[in-house]
């Protein structure tokens, strides 16, 4: 079991990588002011960092298992800095790094990438729907083009991209990997990798998020966009894509599509909403904000996530059937039975039951002081 002082220390980790970026930032906005003194820089009054958000998809997951961190082998970003610093002639393409295309750039995920990749000096083209005319010129010597498109358009919209310079990097942020990344194999031949940003575009940055990276092709040849997504402070975790999908399964398809059955029973139920906030616990009232969050946003996303693949659709039945069989405790008066499934869950559970008690204690003292403000 974790003691309070170990549970502290993933606290105090949290912290030390919050002031490492800070560090970063700082230096940067020092780099492109120029030789002007920290007095006078003028000082912003937006200073927030967004602290009232609670996501429970941003958990942190600071007990992870065997983490596979893709180590970053031979940086190019740090060749670039120490070119600077020994005052050598730069590049056009080291000054401005190089040319980033994201297709779907003013989508909700594209445009939080684009922010990313201009603020760190790469020169960044959009391409959109009324684009595909003209978007030769655009994917002309372009070093990274990244699809953040919808799920259903994302195979459509890669066999588009077949004529890509040959050391070009082609990429994905779809939430399914196997397609996309077959697909991106098959049309380009130069290097291919699969990435999967296990976060929302509702951040300001990403710093402490993770990125699951599923291999492609030629992974010496992207190995600095994997440092990039580091250099950004985000957590990059290597997996296949068959293994990827699978495990979406549970992180995704079954929590989305539980709560949205969650949340059309409670509909059809025609219990007064008004009551249920009014008597809730706090740890109720920050489920039924996961439910409401569902369905505030778009249901085309849930909807491709849930239907993507069709071989969910069995581990969801059984999913079902363990739900039945709880019920039938229930309806049998077997408080036994229940109590030995509960305790045999806690023991697959582990330690990590834990952390989440402890984490789940944090959200909840954070959500009741955004509610009383």
């Amino acid at each position: 079991m974790f003691n309070q002082k170990q549970v502290e220390q993933l606290s105090l980790t949290e912290i030390e990588a919050q002031l490492e970026l800070l560090t970063q930032q700082r230096q940067r906005l020092l780099e492109s002011i120029g030789d002007a003194s920290p007095d006078e820089l003028p000082l912003s009054k937006d200073v927030s960092a967004n602290t009232d958000s609670i996501d429970i998809d941003l958990l942190n997951t600071s007990f992870i298992p065997e983490q596979k961190t893709i180590e970053p082998k031979v940086s190019a970003i740090a060749s670039i800095k120490e070119g600077k610093e020994e005052g050598t002639k730069e590049t056009a393409q080291q000054s401005l790094r190089c040319k980033v295309v994201i297709v779907g750039g003013r989508g909700q995920l594209g445009k939080l990438f684009v922010g990313l990749f201009s603020a760190s000096g790469y020169v960044v083209e959009i391409i959109e729907a009324e684009d595909w005319p003209n978007a030769s010129s655009k994917l002309e010597n372009s070093r990274l083009v990244i699809v953040a498109v919808p799920i259903d358009i994302t195979v459509e919209v890669i066999k588009r991209l077949n004529q890509l310079p040959q050391d070009c990097i082609l990429a994905d942020l779809t939430s399914i990997k196997a397609r996309p990344l077959a697909a991106m194999l098959s049309v380009h031949q130069g290097p291919v990798v699969g990435l999967h940003p296990m976060f929302g575009p509702d951040l300001a940055h990403i710093q402490g998020q993770t990125v699951v990276v599923c291999e492609g092709r030629y992974a010496e040849q992207y190995q600095w966009l994997i440092e990039q997504l580091n250099d950004w402070q985000a957590t990059t975790y290597l997996v296949d894509a068959q293994k990827h999908d699978e495990t979406m399964a549970f992180v995704q398809v079954l929590r989305h599509f539980s709560t949205a059955v969650y949340g059309v029973h409670l509909s059809q139920e025609d219990i007064c909403l008004t009551d249920i906030l009014a008597m809730s616990s706090p740890i109720y009232r920050l489920e039924l904000a996961m439910v409401g969050r569902l369905f505030a946003q778009a249901p085309e996303l849930y909807t491709e996530i849930i239907f993507a693949n069709p071989d969910n659709i069995a581990m969801m039945r059984r999913y079902v059937t363990r739900f039945e069989r709880m019920l039938e405790l229930l309806s049998k008066g077997d408080k036994q039975g229940f109590k030995t499934a509960f305790l045999a869950t806690r023991e697959w559970f582990g330690d990590f039951a834990e952390v989440c008690l402890y984490e789940s204690g944090r959200m909840l003292e954070a959500a009741n002081q955004v509610k009383n403000r």
